[in-house]
């Protein structure tokens, strides 16, 4: 099964160049790992000869790193002289990331084949490894465990449909015997874990609440933004698709967007010049502006403001009286916590039931998910009543405050 992994590996690589002429993500794939190991040797060159301890954090992709930013921060915080090497897999998480001056350094992680992995940990010598929440690569747990460096999952979650636990799962249950310690999100994880026979396992909680409460604290203002909204009530879309920005656009011009002292902000989860293109089509009848293209000085008279840039959604949702969340019309939703940490209700699409916190938060009423336009216009309407609208926003604020301090808790239990 090993040597089949490996074969798999490499087809895999292989594959991705194929397609890199083609695809631009493909393409910032490849071209990211080009001369990786003699960029990782140039920039660790600077290290002293008497190496600092240095901690290798591993992310899929920016979510994940969103999930890994608390314990990154909070360790250079108690430990100022440890370096930090932050990888990614995605380029949408490198790519955003690359410049990141909380980590010392940030790479891309080379493909997972045996030499690479024992190349990558030779050069960086780790005195411990943190991977966050999955993303398993054999190889490089094989050598981290062979080289007798502590290794841990934060954050991690695992179902009763996880593939270790189908019947062609067995081998990749090596990979988890090269953990030091667990540290999931909830119950249900650490029930799966057990049944595996696992008994190092944490129930700690998800970090990225720590993250996005910390978010809220640290305000900063945006003035374009601020100016725009004009002591309106504001509609955000975040991180939407096309079939998010449809069934908004049709209930905005079903339902004259101007005359219910709604405004409307669009941040959507791809800002490519074709796809901005097409939520200005779908808004056409209202007066739109882009940010890029904004101003302070007449940005108050518009009713649609296009987010076309990436990193400032976040702390934008301040702003916001109502969050729609993009992708349930898809694979799945996007991240519902930066708006819930608001205290702002949440509506999303119906494809969310992979999501605890987005089920959780149906449950508790502070989150809403909807199939059509008509469905959009009910909850809307059950909104515009102050009072649902106030208890919607405390089950908001209050579901993430009182599950802030997963990070703490990991902190704790390594380095104590």
């Amino acid at each position: 099964m090993e040597i089949l992994y490996n074969v798999l590996i490499r087809l895999y690589g292989l594959l991705i160049h194929i397609a890199s002429p083609f695809n631009s993500k493909a393409k910032l794939w490849v071209d990211g790992r080009k001369n990786i190991f003699q960029k990782i040797k140039s920039e660790l060159s600077s290290l002293p000869t008497s190496q600092p301890e240095l901690f290798w954090f591993h992310c899929s992709s920016l979510g994940e790193f969103e999930q890994g930013r608390p314990l990154m921060e909070s360790i250079k915080r108690q430990k100022p002289l440890t370096k930090i090497v932050l990888t990614f897999f995605s380029p949408s998480g490198y790519e955003i990331q690359k410049g990141h001056d909380g980590v010392d350094h940030v790479f891309y992680l080379p493909i997972d084949t045996p030499g690479n992995a024992e190349q990558f940990i030779e050069l960086i010598k780790p005195k411990a490894a943190f991977f966050v929440k999955y993303d398993f690569w054999f190889n490089y747990l094989n050598v981290l465990k062979k080289k007798e460096v502590p290794t841990y999952l934060v954050s991690g979650v695992f179902r009763d449909d996880h593939y270790f636990l189908k019947w062609y799962g067995s081998w990749f249950t090596k990979q988890l015997n090269c953990f030091t310690s667990f540290y999931l999100q909830d119950k249900q994880s650490e029930q799966s874990l057990k049944s595996m026979g696992y008994s190092n396992v944490t129930v700690t909680g998800d970090t990225r609440f720590d993250r996005v409460f910390e978010i809220s604290k640290n305000l900063k203002q945006n003035e374009i933004v601020k100016k725009f909204v004009a002591n309106k009530k504001v509609i955000i879309g975040g991180s939407t698709w096309e079939e998010d920005e449809k069934i908004i656009s049709v209930f905005s011009n079903n339902n004259k967007l101007q005359t219910t002292n709604y405004k409307l902000i669009i941040a959507p989860h791809e800002i490519d010049e074709n796809h901005i293109k097409s939520i200005i089509k779908k808004f056409d009848s209202f007066s739109i502006v882009r940010y890029s293209e904004s101003s302070q000085k007449d940005i108050s008279s518009f009713d649609v403001l296009i987010i076309d840039n990436i990193g400032i959604l976040s702390s934008i949702y301040q702003y916001a009286t109502i969050a729609y969340v993009g992708g349930g019309f898809g694979k799945g939703i996007h991240n519902i916590l930066e708006p819930a940490t608001f205290g702002l209700p949440i509506i999303f699409g119906p494809n969310y039931n992979d999501f605890n916190e987005a089920k959780e938060l149906v449950q508790f009423g502070g989150a809403f998910s909807v199939r059509s336009v008509d469905e959009l216009k009910k909850v809307i309407d059950l909104l515009s009543d102050l009072e649902v609208l106030k208890m919607a926003s405390f089950s908001s604020k209050n579901y993430v405050s009182s599950r802030i301090g997963a990070t703490e808790r990991v902190l704790k239990s390594i380095f104590n």
